[in-house]
C-alpha cells in the first residue's frame, strides 16, 4: 500500500536556542522541539524523569472530598467496593486501589462487570450487588463519569459514590460525592492525560499522605500503573512519562507476581520497553474481558504466592490463545466479505457483517481490516436481539462525528474521534451501511484515505553513530506524543550486500557519499529489486542497536522505500 511522506517541521529559532544550551546535535534539538521541549530545563526533566516532578495529587478537584469520605468509611468500618472496567486500565486500577486500602480496611471488596452481561461500565447489576452486600461506598475506577442514571439509583438505595475517571465528561455530571476527573472543566490539576490507573495512582498518593505512610506504600504500584498508561494508549508526556519511565523501571526489577507470569509465558526478556507491555502483556490481560471474565486479572494482580499467579496467568494465556485464533479466523472471513463486494474498489468506507462473529475481537478485526483496506471500518455482529459493532478510523478522520450523522439507523453509539461502537436493530444493518458511506464520502478528503508516516527529521548517513543513537534512547519510553524518531536518508544506494532473509526481510548495506550503513527491512520482499537495480533511493526508518559476536553497531530499521524522485 502506498504511503504519505510527511516531513515534520520545528521552529528553526527555537531549535537554534536549545542547541546552543544543551551542546548536542542539532537534529536532536529538532526532535525536542517537535515534542514541545524547548528549553534547557524542560530538556532537563525530560531527560532525566524524577518522581519529585509529579504533580501535587491535592491540585485534584474533589481530592480532599474523597480522601475524606474514604476516611470515614475506614474509621466506621463501613464496606467498601471498588468498582472497575473489564479493560486493563480498568483491572489495573482496581488492583491498584483494592490492595492499597486493603492496608486500611478489611472490609474492601472489588467488582468487575462481565462485558457481554453487563456491558460497558456501571451497571445495575453490580449495584444491586453492592447493596445485597451491605456496601456503603463505590468507588468507581476508570469508568462512572457518564453514569448519572445508575449513580442516582445508587444514591436511592443509600450507598454512595466517588468516581476516579479520566474519560471526557458531560455537562451534567452524577450526584456522586467526589468526582476524580482532571478533564473536567474546573479542575485546575496541571496535567489532564492520566489514564485511569494513574487517577487512581493519585488518590492513593493522597491518602498515604493522609495516613503519614512511605512513598513505598504507593509507589509500588507503578508496575500496574505503566502497565496501563501503555496498554490504554495515552500520550507520553509531563506526567504520564514519568509514571512510565519508573513503572518500567518497577517491571524490569520487582514486578508484582502477575504481572512477572505474564512476562515468562510470553517469554518476554528483561529489560521490557513499553512495546513490551503493549504487544505481550497488555493482550493477554485484555483477553480475559474479551472472551471469559475479567476478574481473572484483578486476581492475577493482587495474587502473592508465584506459583498460584503463574496459573492464573496460564487461563490468561489461553483466553488469549482463544482470542487469536477468534481474532484470525474472523479477519479472514471480514476481508473475502470485502474482496467479494465489487463496488468496495470506490467506497470511502468498509462495514461487514456476520452473525456469529465473536463480539470481544470485532474492534481487533477493524484495525486488522484497515491496515489491508485503509478506509474507516465498521465489524458488526449478532448479540441477542440487536446487531452490536466496533468502529476504526483513519488518521484524521472524525469517526464520531461521522456515526452521529448516522444516529437515526441507531439505537445507541459512543466513542471517541478515532475508535467507537454502536447498536443497531437487525432491520437498520443495510440502511446503515448507505448512510455510513454517504457520511464517510461526504466528510473524507483524499489524503485521509492514504495512510501518512510522520518523518521527524531528514539524517544523513554520516551523522548515524553510537553517541548520536545512545541520546535518542534516551528519549524513551516511547508512546503516544513521544514516538520513536523516524528519519528519511536521500539518495543512497546499495552497496553490493542486499540479500534477503527467510524469504521475507531485506537485509542490506546502503551507501551515500563515503559513508556506509547497515539496514534491515522486515517482511518487505517486494523493494529487493529496487534496492539492487543500483539506482538511488530514500529509505524511511528508525534507528536500533545490532549485536553480534560481541560488538554492538547501529543500523537502519526500514519502514519504507521509494525510487529517488
Amino acid at each position: 500500500m502506498e504511503k504519505r511522506w510527511n516531513i515534520l517541521q520545528a521552529d528553526v529559532q527555537k531549535v537554534q536556542a536549545l542547541q546552543s544550551a544543551l551542546k548536542i546535535h542539532p537534529i536532536l534539538c529538532e526532535l525536542l522541539v517537535q515534542r514541545g521541549i524547548d528549553t534547557f530545563e524542560a530538556a532537563k526533566h525530560y531527560f532525566r524523569p524524577s518522581i519529585d516532578h509529579l504533580h501535587d495529587p491535592w491540585l485534584m478537584k474533589d481530592m480532599r472530598k474523597a480522601v475524606d469520605r474514604i476516611q470515614e468509611a475506614v474509621n466506621k468500618q463501613q464496606k467498601i467496593l471498588v468498582f472497575g472496567d473489564y479493560d486493563v486500565d480498568g483491572t489495573t486500577s482496581v488492583a491498584t486501589l483494592y490492595q492499597f486500602l486493603k492496608t486500611l480496611s478489611p472490609h474492601i471488596d472489588y467488582y468487575i462487570p462481565h462485558r457481554y452481561r453487563e456491558g460497558y461500565g456501571i451497571s445495575k447489576i453490580g449495584i444491586d450487588f453492592a447493596k445485597e452486600n451491605n456496601i456503603d461506598l463505590i468507588i468507581s475506577v476508570d469508568c462512572g463519569i457518564k453514569s448519572i442514571e445508575l449513580i442516582t439509583y445508587a444514591k436511592d438505595l443509600g450507598i454512595a459514590f466517588i468516581i476516579c475517571d479520566h474519560h471526557l465528561p458531560d455537562t451534567i455530571l452524577p450526584p456522586a460525592i467526589a468526582i476524580l476527573n482532571p478533564k473536567q472543566v474546573d479542575c485546575n490539576y496541571p496535567y489532564q492525560e492520566l489514564c485511569g490507573c494513574g487517577v487512581v495512582f493519585k488518590l492513593i498518593s493522597a491518602l498515604a499522605d493522609t495516613y503519614n505512610l512511605p512513598p513505598e506504600s504507593y509507589l509500588q504500584y507503578l508496575d500496574l500503573v505503566a502497565t496501563a498508561i501503555a496498554a490504554d494508549i495515552v500520550p507520553l508526556t509531563d506526567e504520564n512519562r514519568t509514571l512510565a519511565f519508573y513503572g518500567l523501571q518497577k517491571v524490569n526489577q520487582s514486578p508484582c507476581f502477575g504481572i512477572l507470569a505474564l512476562m515468562e509465558l510470553a517469554k518476554q526478556i528483561t529489560p521490557l520497553k513499553i512495546s513490551n507491555l503493549v504487544f505481550a502483556v497488555a493482550p493477554r490481560i485484555n483477553a480475559a474481558g474479551r472472551m471469559d471474565d475479567a476478574k481473572k486479572a484483578v486476581q492475577l494482580f493482587i495474587e502473592k504466592d508465584y506459583s498460584s499467579a503463574l496459573a492464573i496467568a496460564s487461563l490468561l494465556q489461553q483466553d488469549n490463545l482463544d482470542r487469536r485464533e477468534a481474532d484470525t479466523s474472523i479477519s479472514e472471513e471480514a476481508l473475502l466479505q470485502i474482496e467479494m463486494d465489487p463496488a468496495h474498489v470506490t467506497k470511502k468506507s468498509s462495514v461487514v457483517f456476520q452473525a456469529h462473529w465473536h463480539k470481544g475481537v470485532v474492534g481487533i478485526v477493524a484495525s486488522r481490516l484497515i491496515e489491508k483496506h485503509y478506509k474507516p471500518t465498521i465489524v458488526l455482529t449478532q448479540s441477542g436481539d440487536v446487531i452490536t459493532g466496533s468502529a476504526r478510523s483513519v488518521l484524521g478522520f472524525n469517526l464520531y462525528e461521522a456515526l452521529h450523522a448516522c444516529r437515526a439507523h441507531l439505537i445507541g453509539y459512543g466513542g471517541h474521534f478515532a475508535a467507537a461502537g454502536m447498536t443497531m436493530a437487525v432491520d437498520q444493518i443495510e440502511p446503515f451501511k448507505i448512510a455510513f458511506e454517504n457520511a464517510v464520502a461526504e466528510r473524507i478528503t483524499i489524503e485521509q484515505l492514504t495512510p501518512e508516516i510522520a518523518i521527524n527529521s531528514i539524517l544523513p548517513l554520516d551523522h548515524i553513530n553510537m553517541n548520536f543513537f545512545q541520546i535518542i534512547s534516551q528519549m524513551e519510553p516511547y508512546g503516544p506524543d513521544n514516538v520513536r524518531p523516524i528519519f528519511l536518508a536521500k539518495g543512497v544506494r546499495d552497496a553490493g550486500y542486499t540479500k534477503l532473509v527467510k524469504e521475507a526481510h531485506i537485509s542490506f548495506h546502503v551507501i551515500q557519499g563515503q559513508n556506509t550503513v547497515k539496514g534491515i527491512g522486515y517482511n518487505m520482499p517486494q523493494h529487493i529489486d529496487l534496492i539492487k537495480s543500483g539506482k538511488p533511493f530514500d529509505l524511511v526508518f528508525q534507528l536500533q542497536l545490532n549485536e553480534w559476536q560481541g560488538t554492538q553497531t547501529v543500523q537502519m530499521q526500514v519502514i519504507d522505500i521509494k525510487a529517488s524522485a
